[in-house]
């Protein structure tokens, strides 16, 4: 009998051939394509260069900083986008001047965007040395004239410097005291500012006013105010101030924060010496002192601020010491007392009670508690080393209040007077400081008694 021939098979050996070629065709695709450079882009490898950078444009700067941290290869395309002219022109924003919104909701929003800017530059660069990272975004950020030194011909009405110093900031944020010191010297080198800084504390008070002017608005918008933490901003101000003998620390103090006027912005160096200002002329300087003093830096002692606050009083001659009273006030308790026990270490009790009259002066004026005055002449009293300078001290203070009363009233009958009667206004509220004064004092000295 015949067998049968199954003619409905199916030829497997080239079915098996041809199932083979297919998974070593698909295996081999799949390794070229891991071996190619680009392979970090993941989906995006499949997208044009062209198209990439057309998303980017719908992009935000601070979701371009988040896509830089894909990969290597992603940020070297986004570098690659913010170095291109269509790139730069959209992150770099240049309206600085239109400051007409309501409320000038645009200052924020410019500021924000510099923010993540900043973000996006520091994102992007991490991998490179801090030199090169300075480098390039300075390659990037010549473009923009308000972020020069002397690149704004309007500088009090330009938010250029702000947003510069917006971007440092964040830029910088959390990177070590040695990166740093590298930026500050980096930027120094490109804006020559020690050499500026030579010029205005070796020149007359008031004779480079531009110059002043422009370190001023330097120094605070590009390096101090934008910091959120008391000891960044002691790092920064500290490197602008000690490479200086204090002479000329005390100048640059007074020039970033000394008053200034409201037309120009211009530094008024006679504020201190002609009349008794108010808080707000002195807050400045006072919370630069407090920086200085609180925050504990190895490069500031107690006695380093309590000599730069001496010297600051002369700047650029001896101040009012009612202005000199005041300063110290808004310095604080610690400064306040450190200042004064000082003093009286180095025997200068009669100057020291004229100023305890001045103290006493301010709290009348500002409405402050009289018994703080009292309080702290108490405590300054135990520096003395024996009893006979404290008693001579304590009755320099009752003379000096007499002194200082005769001195106002002989101004007064000389002629010596404002128009507006400022003059008289301050006698009064001297003879009702003196009051209350001596009122806290019998305060002090009889309750005891009573009970």
């Amino acid at each position: 009998m015949a067998s049968r021939i199954n003619t409905s098979f199916t030829l497997i050996p080239n079915q098996k051939y041809r199932r083979s070629n297919r998974r070593s065709s698909y295996f081999s695709n799949t390794c070229d394509s891991d071996s190619q450079p680009l392979s970090t882009l993941g989906n995006f490898k499949t997208l044009p260069l062209e198209i990439f950078q057309i998303i980017l444009k719908y992009l935000s700067a601070k979701d371009i900083s988040v896509l830089s941290m894909v990969s290597k290869t992603v940020g070297q395309r986004i570098i690659n986008y913010i170095s291109t002219s269509s790139g730069s022109k959209r992150l770099l924003l240049q309206d600085f001047h239109n400051l007409e919104l309501p409320g000038r909701r645009q200052d924020s929003t410019i500021l924000e965007h510099y923010r993540s800017l900043g973000l996006l530059f520091k994102r992007c660069t991490l991998l490179l040395p801090t030199k090169e990272r300075l480098k390039y975004i300075h390659k990037m950020l010549a473009e923009v004239s308000c972020f020069k030194f002397n690149g704004c011909a309007a500088p009090m009405q330009c938010l250029g410097l702000p947003c510069y110093g917006m971007f440092l900031q964040t830029l910088t944020a959390g990177w070590d005291e040695l990166e740093c010191h590298r930026v500050y010297n980096f930027l120094c080198e490109l804006t020559n500012l020690s050499r500026k800084m030579q010029t205005v504390v070796c020149s007359k008070p008031g004779g480079a006013r531009k110059l002043e002017l422009r370190i001023r608005l330097f120094c605070r918008n590009v390096l101090l105010d934008h910091w959120t933490h008391r000891s960044d901003s002691a790092f920064w101000l500290t490197r602008i101030l000690k490479p200086w003998p204090m002479v000329n620390q005390a100048r640059l103090l007074y020039i970033i924060f000394g008053p200034i006027s409201p037309q120009d912005g211009q530094v008024i160096w006679q504020k201190m010496i002609e009349d008794p200002t108010d808080d707000s002329s002195l807050k400045g300087l006072a919370d630069a002192i407090k920086l200085l003093y609180d925050t504990g830096t190895k490069e500031w002692t107690a006695d380093d601020v309590i000599s730069l606050v001496d010297e600051l009083s002369v700047v650029p001659r001896e101040w009012l010491l009612e202005n000199n009273a005041r300063l110290l006030i808004l310095s604080g308790n610690n400064i306040c007392f450190t200042f004064m026990a000082s003093k009286a270490v180095n025997g200068r009790a009669i100057e020291l009670a004229r100023l305890m009259v001045f103290l006493a002066l301010v709290c009348e004026k500002e409405l402050y508690c009289m018994d703080w005055a009292v309080k702290m002449m108490q405590k300054v009293c135990d520096v003395f080393s024996t009893p006979l300078e404290r008693n001579n001290f304590l009755q320099s203070v009752a003379n000096a209040f007499a002194w200082v009363i005769m001195e106002m009233m002989q101004s007064i009958m000389s002629g010596d007077h404002d128009e507006d009667d400022r003059s008289f206004l301050n006698l009064f509220q001297l003879v009702h400081a003196q009051a209350n004064f001596h009122k806290e004092v019998l305060y002090l000295t009889m309750n005891p008694l009573s009970t």
